[in-house]
Protein backbone atom coordinates (compact mmCIF):
# COMPACT_ATOMS: atom_id res chain seq x y z
CA UNK A 1 0.00 0.00 0.00
CA UNK A 2 1.39 3.52 -1.15
CA UNK A 3 2.53 6.06 1.50
CA UNK A 4 -0.98 8.46 2.42
CA UNK A 5 -0.18 11.78 1.36
CA UNK A 6 -1.39 15.05 3.67
CA UNK A 7 -1.87 18.03 1.41
CA UNK A 8 -2.25 20.37 4.18
CA UNK A 9 -1.35 24.21 4.72
CA UNK A 10 2.43 23.66 4.55
CA UNK A 11 1.55 21.67 1.18
CA UNK A 12 -0.49 24.70 0.01
CA UNK A 13 2.81 27.63 1.42
CA UNK A 14 5.42 25.07 -0.45
CA UNK A 15 3.08 25.32 -3.55
CA UNK A 16 2.26 29.29 -3.48
CA UNK A 17 5.96 30.22 -2.98
CA UNK A 18 6.63 27.82 -5.74
CA UNK A 19 3.82 29.95 -8.01
CA UNK A 20 5.79 32.98 -6.91
CA UNK A 21 9.59 31.80 -7.92
CA UNK A 22 7.81 30.78 -11.47
CA UNK A 23 5.74 34.18 -11.70
CA UNK A 24 8.85 36.36 -10.55
CA UNK A 25 11.57 34.54 -13.36
CA UNK A 26 9.23 33.17 -16.50
CA UNK A 27 6.05 35.37 -16.53
CA UNK A 28 2.31 34.70 -16.39
CA UNK A 29 2.36 32.09 -19.01
CA UNK A 30 5.17 30.21 -17.30
CA UNK A 31 3.01 29.61 -14.21
CA UNK A 32 1.17 25.74 -14.64
CA UNK A 33 -0.42 23.88 -12.38
CA UNK A 34 2.36 21.15 -14.00
CA UNK A 35 4.96 23.56 -13.64
CA UNK A 36 4.24 24.17 -9.80
CA UNK A 37 3.79 20.62 -9.01
CA UNK A 38 7.31 19.77 -10.58
CA UNK A 39 9.17 22.74 -8.69
CA UNK A 40 8.58 20.89 -4.96
CA UNK A 41 8.07 17.41 -6.63
CA UNK A 42 4.77 16.58 -5.94
CA UNK A 43 1.26 15.85 -8.22
CA UNK A 44 -0.65 17.93 -9.87
CA UNK A 45 -3.32 16.02 -7.67
CA UNK A 46 -1.54 17.81 -4.80
CA UNK A 47 -1.62 21.17 -6.46
CA UNK A 48 -5.45 20.54 -7.14
CA UNK A 49 -6.29 19.46 -3.56
CA UNK A 50 -4.54 22.07 -1.86
CA UNK A 51 -5.35 24.91 -3.70
CA UNK A 52 -7.23 24.18 -6.95
CA UNK A 53 -6.42 25.21 -10.57
CA UNK A 54 -4.18 28.41 -12.29
CA UNK A 55 -6.86 30.59 -11.28
CA UNK A 56 -7.10 29.35 -7.84
CA UNK A 57 -2.90 29.50 -7.53
CA UNK A 58 -3.21 33.25 -8.94
CA UNK A 59 -5.90 33.72 -5.73
CA UNK A 60 -3.87 32.08 -3.51
CA UNK A 61 -0.81 34.51 -4.92
CA UNK A 62 -3.10 37.46 -4.39
CA UNK A 63 -3.71 36.50 -0.83
CA UNK A 64 -0.25 35.68 -0.02
CA UNK A 65 1.29 39.34 -1.43
CA UNK A 66 -1.55 40.91 0.57
CA UNK A 67 -1.12 39.23 3.39
CA UNK A 68 2.56 39.75 3.81
CA UNK A 69 2.05 43.81 2.99
CA UNK A 70 -0.55 43.72 5.79
CA UNK A 71 2.07 42.05 8.26
CA UNK A 72 5.16 44.28 6.78
CA UNK A 73 3.45 47.36 7.49
CA UNK A 74 1.65 46.33 11.00
CA UNK A 75 5.36 45.27 12.08
CA UNK A 76 6.74 49.01 11.72
CA UNK A 77 6.93 50.98 14.97
CA UNK A 78 4.65 54.09 15.59
CA UNK A 79 5.94 57.17 17.31
CA UNK A 80 4.29 60.23 18.41
CA UNK A 81 4.80 61.57 15.11
CA UNK A 82 1.57 60.41 12.55
CA UNK A 83 3.13 61.90 9.50
CA UNK A 84 6.63 60.55 10.40
CA UNK A 85 5.37 57.01 10.49
CA UNK A 86 2.76 57.11 7.29
CA UNK A 87 6.47 57.93 5.33
CA UNK A 88 8.09 54.79 7.05
CA UNK A 89 5.50 52.56 6.27
CA UNK A 90 6.00 53.65 2.15
CA UNK A 91 9.62 53.57 2.69
CA UNK A 92 10.35 50.28 4.82
CA UNK A 93 6.64 48.89 4.75
CA UNK A 94 4.99 49.38 0.56
CA UNK A 95 8.39 49.65 -0.92
CA UNK A 96 10.58 46.88 0.61
CA UNK A 97 7.50 44.40 0.25
CA UNK A 98 7.58 45.60 -3.46
CA UNK A 99 11.11 44.95 -3.65
CA UNK A 100 11.18 41.54 -2.27
CA UNK A 101 8.24 39.78 -3.53
CA UNK A 102 7.92 41.63 -7.11
CA UNK A 103 5.58 38.85 -8.32
CA UNK A 104 3.28 39.47 -5.95
CA UNK A 105 3.33 43.20 -6.37
CA UNK A 106 2.47 41.88 -10.29
CA UNK A 107 -0.43 39.98 -9.11
CA UNK A 108 -1.95 42.10 -6.57
CA UNK A 109 -1.71 45.62 -8.07
CA UNK A 110 -1.07 45.35 -11.89
CA UNK A 111 -3.14 42.01 -13.09
CA UNK A 112 -5.69 42.53 -10.10
CA UNK A 113 -7.81 45.25 -12.70
CA UNK A 114 -7.66 42.41 -15.35
CA UNK A 115 -8.08 38.94 -13.08
CA UNK A 116 -11.26 37.13 -13.68
CA UNK A 117 -14.13 37.90 -11.57
CA UNK A 118 -13.67 34.79 -8.96
CA UNK A 119 -9.97 35.45 -8.19
CA UNK A 120 -10.63 39.56 -7.46
CA UNK A 121 -12.87 37.62 -5.18
CA UNK A 122 -10.93 34.93 -3.63
CA UNK A 123 -8.25 37.96 -2.19
CA UNK A 124 -10.54 40.55 -1.75
CA UNK A 125 -10.67 39.70 2.12
CA UNK A 126 -6.96 40.04 2.10
CA UNK A 127 -6.60 42.91 -0.05
CA UNK A 128 -9.28 44.75 2.41
CA UNK A 129 -7.01 43.72 5.15
CA UNK A 130 -3.71 44.97 4.05
CA UNK A 131 -5.88 48.29 3.13
CA UNK A 132 -7.05 48.95 6.24
CA UNK A 133 -3.13 48.60 7.96
CA UNK A 134 -2.36 51.34 6.09
CA UNK A 135 -5.67 53.73 6.66
CA UNK A 136 -4.64 53.15 10.19
CA UNK A 137 -1.71 55.25 9.72
CA UNK A 138 -3.33 57.90 7.11
CA UNK A 139 -6.26 58.02 9.79
CA UNK A 140 -3.69 59.17 12.22
CA UNK A 141 -2.52 61.57 10.27
CA UNK A 142 -5.76 62.52 9.20
CA UNK A 143 -7.24 63.13 12.73
CA UNK A 144 -4.13 65.43 13.90
CA UNK A 145 -5.07 67.82 10.46
CA UNK A 146 -2.24 66.64 8.86
CA UNK A 147 -4.53 65.81 5.74
CA UNK A 148 -5.19 69.14 5.29
CA UNK A 149 -9.42 68.17 5.30
CA UNK A 150 -9.36 65.47 3.05
CA UNK A 151 -11.48 62.70 3.19
CA UNK A 152 -9.67 59.28 4.49
CA UNK A 153 -10.83 57.59 0.94
CA UNK A 154 -9.18 60.55 -0.70
CA UNK A 155 -6.02 60.61 1.14
CA UNK A 156 -5.44 56.77 0.84
CA UNK A 157 -6.17 57.11 -2.83
CA UNK A 158 -3.45 59.53 -3.22
CA UNK A 159 -1.18 57.88 -0.79
CA UNK A 160 -1.96 54.05 -2.30
CA UNK A 161 -1.40 55.75 -5.70
CA UNK A 162 2.10 57.18 -5.00
CA UNK A 163 3.17 53.69 -3.82
CA UNK A 164 1.81 52.02 -6.29
CA UNK A 165 3.49 53.87 -9.46
CA UNK A 166 6.97 54.32 -7.01
CA UNK A 167 7.20 50.78 -6.84
CA UNK A 168 6.48 50.03 -10.68
CA UNK A 169 9.22 52.20 -11.33
CA UNK A 170 11.55 50.83 -9.18
CA UNK A 171 11.01 47.28 -10.32
CA UNK A 172 10.61 48.53 -14.11
CA UNK A 173 14.29 49.73 -12.94
CA UNK A 174 15.43 46.39 -11.17
CA UNK A 175 14.41 44.53 -14.59
CA UNK A 176 16.68 46.38 -16.38
CA UNK A 177 19.42 45.99 -14.23
CA UNK A 178 19.62 48.99 -12.67
CA UNK A 179 18.61 49.46 -9.00
CA UNK A 180 19.56 52.84 -7.18
CA UNK A 181 18.66 53.30 -3.86
CA UNK A 182 15.38 54.70 -4.27
CA UNK A 183 14.03 54.76 -0.72
CA UNK A 184 15.11 58.42 -0.09
CA UNK A 185 13.03 58.96 -3.27
CA UNK A 186 10.21 57.78 -1.57
CA UNK A 187 10.54 59.61 1.78
CA UNK A 188 11.05 63.11 -0.29
CA UNK A 189 7.94 61.92 -2.26
CA UNK A 190 5.94 61.09 0.36
CA UNK A 191 7.07 64.19 2.51
CA UNK A 192 5.92 66.34 -0.38
CA UNK A 193 2.31 64.67 -0.66
CA UNK A 194 2.04 65.64 3.33
CA UNK A 195 3.01 68.69 3.24
CA UNK A 196 0.81 69.63 -0.08
CA UNK A 197 -2.29 68.29 1.89
CA UNK A 198 -0.99 70.74 4.58
CA UNK A 199 -0.45 73.61 2.49
CA UNK A 200 -3.59 73.11 0.39
CA UNK A 201 -6.05 73.03 3.24
CA UNK A 202 -9.92 72.45 2.71
CA UNK A 203 -11.10 73.54 5.86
Amino acid sequence: MGRKRVHNEETAEALLGAAERILEAEGLEALTVRRVADEVGATTRAVYTSLGSKDALLAGLGVRGFALLAAKVAALPRTEDPAADLIVAAVSGFRAWALAHPALFQVTFQQRATASPEVSKRFEPARVGALETLLERIRRLRDSGGAGGRTLQEAAWQFSSLCEGLAALDLRLAASGLEPDSAPIWADAVSALIAGWQSTSRT
